[in-house]
């Protein structure tokens, strides 16, 4: 799996931050694995959204280490159909969680998530564990 990219999930890398024996946490055990991560957009938002001053510096230093994949005009387009389809079937996920499950479908990498109960409402997403 070296060099296989997986896209993570905001709860990912608040599981990371929260743990203290960081040995148990599913972001390790991806690395032990040989994947590289990437992140959307809209997951570096709720990090800085919710960080305080004095953990700046931890989420400075891990998200150095991702690519950042911005929120396009086909990652909106997608957005717009799979939220179609979760509105068809009444499961509709935060607009959060949608542009995120977006992000990777368009993108074409699996996601890493804790969320599961949202994100596996998305046929076409493919999720990692």
């Amino acid at each position: 799996m070296a060099d296989k990219i997986i896209l993570v999930d905001t709860s990912v890398l608040i599981d990371y931050y929260r743990k203290t024996d960081k040995e148990k946490t599913i972001w390790l055990s991806f690395v032990r694995r040989g994947y590289s991560f990437a992140i959307s957009v809209v997951t570096k938002y709720e990090i800085y959204f919710g960080a305080t001053p004095s953990q700046l510096i931890f989420w400075n230093s891990i998200l150095q280490t991702v690519t950042v994949i911005s929120l396009d005009e086909t990652s909106i387009d997608t957005a717009v159909i799979l939220n179609d389809n979760l509105k068809k079937k009444r499961k509709q996920i935060d607009i959060a969680d949608l542009f995120i499950a977006a992000t990777a479908v368009t993108h074409h990498l699996p996601l890493a998530t804790l969320n599961k109960k949202h994100f596996e409402r998305v046929d076409t997403l493919n999720l990692i564990e």
